[in-house]
């Protein structure tokens, strides 16, 4: 067995089901009444303590050594993994559902697997605590200052495989300034490597660790101490409005002191469900509202220029679907403000919408009138379409898409891609054109020739989120209309690959040349350890970016000072 798949896999297992389940959702994951109905008969101290350990070993390093999660990578001392009962955890473990990337765990012995859950009911309960984690690096750590984390408390072993096979790449080849392309007729076939399970150990930045940017470039940390900043966007006057997902908060960041750090942070609304899409309206200098895209709806809240905190209440503006699966829901508005575009990802992995009807609307982009009414689907067939952008030349609309898991290393590859009213861009039952899911061998066969290629192919499980058309004026004039995207980081390929901003160059027409560079690295240490994952990217009043990033807790700063 690989022993690499063999430690995260259990966690991966539990990311799943934490992640994509309502506590008590009838048939959780399809999980029997009888399953529900199972008593766990090892829920003694010494079982929790054994179940301590087997999660450490196996599950840790993606939930974290307190299981306080990381980015998306959920808590497992809260939520849904503590509403679910023991028997549907144990059965869901078991039995697994390789269609959204998780094994089946029955080789586990049965009692590890009943350790396991109830070490995970206890840290509800108070009952049990996970090893006090590594303490937070300092935030003025540049190299010179800064305890951080020690070389000797680190994996001290390099990430060991063999170079990846061109143009795909990994983490250990990741450096600003390098150009990828990826096409069409670089693909492999299904099932050419297996899936793997390889979620991210979030740690502490280590002492000495810093991002890497291309030459005349700096970074420093803009702010800090925040839960998990995620999508950020720019008012018309300056403030950096960004949402914590999981607390359901927005928070500004206002101006800039002399060593590059906000001025003032104030929380704008909180009481939020997963909020991550923030949109001003009207555009230009004086919107009247901020635009809030809900896992389950967009709502609005009344808003002028320097507002540091909602003067009236959320107004419910659309409905839009929720539940199960990928939550994060972008809103962005037409160059003439009269049309609003909603993305909404998939409720799993390639699940047939003609088969399940919890897929309706979804792996969609919808589109609306300001005021909610109109709903129509956009463009279709695109199964995580996580950030947003307008040209803002041409008014066309911009994805940013996870494309689907389990097919191997390479497959399916992540994209960015102008987005063509009425287009299908082929989930689930082809990709990248013409390619067909085997899982849905001969389904749509209608559909071969109508599925578009998107205009720039990512590597396979960058985990591509927040984009940008830069219009600062900071930079050399060689970056004005390019493409910046934040790349979340995989965890479901064997050599991790992503945790890096790119840019995306761009022709005069408007249009992407295919290809992309790596801008800002360095978040994966030689170990494979992470201690940073990027999310969402703005430009800030001076022409600098800001980019969120929800492993550190943090957002980042990115200057230009030279030639």
């Amino acid at each position: 067995m690989n022993t690499r798949h063999t430690l995260s896999a259990l966690a991966v297992a539990v990311f799943a089901m934490a992640t994509s389940l309502p506590a008590q959702e009838a048939g959780f994951h399809s999980a029997p009444a009888s399953a529900a109905a199972t008593a766990n008969p090892h829920t003694t101290p010494d079982d929790v303590k054994a179940g301590q350990g087997v999660y450490q070993q196996r599950c840790a390093m993606c939930h974290g050594a307190t299981a306080q999660g990381a980015g998306n990578i959920p808590a497992l001392a809260s939520g849904p993994a503590q509403s679910a009962k023991p028997g549907e955890i144990m059965w869901y473990i078991t039995q697994g559902d390789l269609s959204n990337g998780m094994p089946s765990w029955a080789s586990l012995p049965e009692e590890q697997r009943w350790q396991v859950v109830s070490y995970i009911k206890s840290l509800g309960s108070g009952g049990a605590a996970a090893p006090t984690a590594a303490p937070a690096a300092s935030s003025t750590n540049t190299g010179a200052g800064g305890r951080g984390v020690q070389s000797s408390e680190l994996t001290a072993k390099p990430f060991d495989a063999p170079a990846p096979t061109p143009p795909f790449t990994d983490f250990r080849y990741e450096k600003p300034g390098q150009t990828r392309k990826v096409t069409v007729a670089d693909l492999p076939k299904p099932y050419a490597t297996e899936s793997a399970g390889n979620g991210p150990k979030i740690i502490p930045r280590p002492e000495g660790a810093w991002p890497k940017v291309p030459e005349g470039f700096k970074v420093n940390i803009y702010a800090e101490g925040f839960d998990t900043p995620r999508m950020i966007r720019t008012a018309p006057n300056g403030d950096a409005f960004f949402v914590e997902n999981v607390t359901g908060e927005i928070h500004i960041l206002r101006g800039l002191t002399a060593d590059g750090k906000a001025q003032t942070h104030s929380v704008f609304a909180k009481g939020l469900n997963r909020p991550f899409g923030i949109a001003f309206y009207p555009q230009g200098p004086n919107p009247q509202w901020v635009y809030i895209g809900n896992l389950d709806s967009v709502v609005r809240f009344p808003y002028k220029n320097g507002d540091l905190v909602a003067t009236g209440a959320s107004e419910h503006i659309a409905d839009i679907p929720g539940g199960k699966g990928h939550i994060t829901r972008d809103v962005r508005f037409s160059l003439d403000g009269k049309k609003m575009f909603v993305s909404v990802g998939s409720g799993s992995n390639v699940d047939d919408p003609d088969t399940s009807p919890a897929e309706k609307n979804r792996a969609d982009v919808l589109e609306f009138n300001p005021d909610g009414s109109g709903m129509r689907v956009y463009a279709y067939g695109i199964r995580n379409c996580v950030g947003e952008a307008i040209h803002p030349k041409t008014g066309e609309l911009w994805c940013s898409v996870n494309e689907r898991d389990a097919l191997g290393d390479n497959l399916v590859p992540d994209y960015i891609t102008h987005v063509q009213e009425g287009g299908f861009y082929g989930w689930p039952w082809w990709y990248m054109g013409d390619h067909q899911d085997p899982r849905h061998a001969g389904k749509h066969p209608e559909l071969k020739d109508k599925a578009i290629v998107p205009d720039v192919l990512l590597n396979p499980h960058n985990a591509s989120l927040g984009i940008l058309f830069y219009e600062g004026k900071q930079f050399p004039a060689e970056y004005q209309g390019e493409l910046f995207a934040a790349e979340h980081g995989s965890w479901n390929r064997s050599a991790r690959v992503g945790y890096e901003l790119i840019r995306v160059p761009m022709l005069p027409t408007g249009r992407a040349k295919g290809e992309y560079q790596d801008f800002m690295t360095g978040f994966v240490l030689p170990s494979g350890d992470v201690w940073g994952r990027p999310v969402a990217v703005a430009t800030a009043t001076d022409g600098s970016l800001l980019v969120t990033d929800d492993a550190g807790k943090l957002v980042w700063r990115i200057s230009y000072t030279g030639k």
